[in-house]
């Protein structure tokens, strides 16, 4: 097996591939060594984010006051010490693992010259041969042609991480999760962030309520929305950009970021001459075993398309490898929790109020708001809250939205709950650990149950 790409995806492959007993070789280019996420996405942005939460003491703020400070000029070399840091440890435990399972890295870009034939230029130019191939070369920021990047005036989110200094105005185009994510860094580190959308929301695919709360924190740090604009043009000027909105509205800024999704990395692989295409955002079309339509090569990972995660790339990679090699499997479950690293983060899996609400499914809502919480008073935050969507009918849990501190993990407690079919009964009878986060869950699912209670109450007295 020959894997195009080192990132989540194409490492699970690999590695799945060599312990099944396979000869595996990837083909990357030598600088980047993990891929996307390792190098300019997932580990930077998120270690970048707890950088940025340790040095400006913005969570113990609570407790301490708004003038407290952890560091109070913050530089761009304090950010980027602790990333380069997990960085280089990331990409030796990926080395590592690959050498354990015997998977050959070869350096440099591949394209492919026939189905089974792959054309690698790096030091030396070569050709390697593989009776399976899997394409995970995930994506590049998508750059509209109207744009004129220069990496340091007007960027994309890879460019982000390269700033010479932490700017002292920006305007953030889009209000996706990766410019939300990087619009509330900023934000915290005393940056004044205007958000450009075109949309008359933020986040579509999340909880209205759950985005409204981020929306209210996010203008708490002095972040401006303008939904509903279009960029007419970016004029870049000595002392930074202006930013003109076809509505007539001029914005000045240090630095202008530009988050307008991402474009497969499909353009130099010369797919026609495996007998495949991609659509026009580089995109490659797979079944449910993540083969394309040609059988015996595969494509996992961003390039695919949604959900476009790291970790549901490690698992279609996995897949697609246990297939390519006869393996029986399982196809992926339908249950992968989304987590949005904003501060505060976001975290959901299952159905949304709006879906169930159009499906017609009837719900009752639990909540519990962390300020009720004994955890949520020692760690000062007093604004996250989880909200358990249950069905009216039998009580299974349907969805979870989580907003706050730790977000991203306490999803997994709902996930497990809703992966094993479980019921709100569940967590009402759980003993939790005093004084925790995890403890919302029975508080939210006695909100829930109790107000079953009343509806069942009125409906026997009818």
């Amino acid at each position: 097996m020959l894997v195009l790409g080192s990132g989540p995806g194409g490492q699970k492959a690999a590695i799945a591939a060599a312990k099944l007993g396979r000869r595996v070789a990837v083909v990357e280019k030598r600088n980047m060594i993990g891929g996307v996420c390792i190098n300019t996405g997932t580990i930077p942005s998120k270690t970048l984010r707890e950088a940025v939460l340790y040095l400006t003491g913005l969570n113990q703020r609570e407790l301490y006051g708004a003038s407290y400070r952890v560091k109070d000029e913050i530089t761009v070399a304090d950010l980027g010490m602790r990333t380069q840091h997990v960085i280089g440890r990331e990409i030796q435990v990926i080395r590592s693992q690959l050498g354990r399972n015997h998977v050959t890295v070869l350096p440099g870009t591949g394209r492919f010259l026939d189905p089974h034939t792959i054309g690698i230029s790096g030091d030396e130019e070569r050709k390697v041969t593989a009776d399976k191939i899997v394409i995970a070369t995930g994506t590049s920021p998508a750059r509209p042609d109207s744009v004129e990047f220069d990496e340091r005036t007007v960027i994309d989110s890879d460019a982000i991480l390269r700033l010479d200094r932490v700017p002292e105005t920006m305007v953030v185009v889009g209000a996706g999760v990766i410019g939300i994510e990087y619009a509330s860094m900023f934000a915290a580190l005393g940056t004044k962030v205007t958000v450009v959308e075109r949309r008359e929301r933020m986040l579509e695919f999340c909880d209205l309520e759950i985005v409204e709360a981020l929306k209210y924190h996010l203008r708490d740090l002095a972040v401006t929305f303008r939904f509903g604009e279009h960029v007419a043009a970016v004029e870049r000027r000595p002392r930074g950009a202006l930013t003109l909105l076809e509505s007539g509205k001029k914005i000045p800024a240090d630095c202008v970021m530009y988050s307008a999704g991402r474009q497969g990395k499909t353009a130099e692989l010369n797919l026609e001459a495996a007998g495949l295409a991609a659509d026009d955002r580089g995109r490659i079309r797979v079944d449910a075993h993540y083969a394309t339509a040609v059988p015996h090569i595969y494509a996992v990972g961003d390039v695919i398309g949604f959900p476009a995660l790291a970790a549901t790339s490690m698992e279609q990679g996995r897949v697609a490898a246990q297939h390519a090699c006869g393996e029986p499997v399982e196809e992926l479950r339908e249950l992968p929790p989304i987590g949005i690293y904003t501060i505060p983060e976001i975290s959901f899996v299952g159905k949304s109020e709006d879906e169930l609400t159009r499906d017609r499914i009837p719900f009752e809502v639990g909540v519990s708001r962390y300020r009720e919480l004994a955890r949520g008073q020692i760690i000062g935050d007093s604004y996250g809250m989880l909200k358990l969507l249950v069905s009216s009918e039998d009580r299974r849990l349907l969805g979870v939205h989580v907003f706050g501190t730790g977000a991203t993990e306490l999803v997994h407690i709902g996930q497990t709950l809703m992966g094993c079919g479980g019921t709100i009964d569940y967590l009402v009878n759980a003993v939790f650990n005093y004084p925790t986060l995890a403890e919302s869950y029975k508080v939210a699912a006695l909100d829930a149950m109790n107000k079953m209670r009343v509806v069942a109450r009125l409906t026997a007295d009818m």
